[in-house]
């Protein structure tokens, strides 16, 4: 594997890792206060939305 190849790699983790961090944001929420934090749920929501996004367009753009 090419070094350039594995630095793709790396990048997509890293999108999808900052996805998965809002979705426990969301499930934190829903699991701890739901009734409290529920106003926080359309923006990380939204969050959510645009991080997948980047991350699934990241790695069409880029072969892998």
């Amino acid at each position: 594997m090419s070094e350039e190849t594995k630095e793709k790699k790396k990048e997509l983790a890293k999108l999808k890792r900052q996805a998965v961090e809002i979705a426990s944001q969301i499930h934190d929420i829903v699991e701890d206060t739901l009734w409290v934090d529920y106003v926080k749920m359309p923006d990380l929501s939204a969050q959510l939305v645009q991080a997948v996004e980047e991350a699934n367009t990241y790695k069409t753009e880029n072969g892998l």
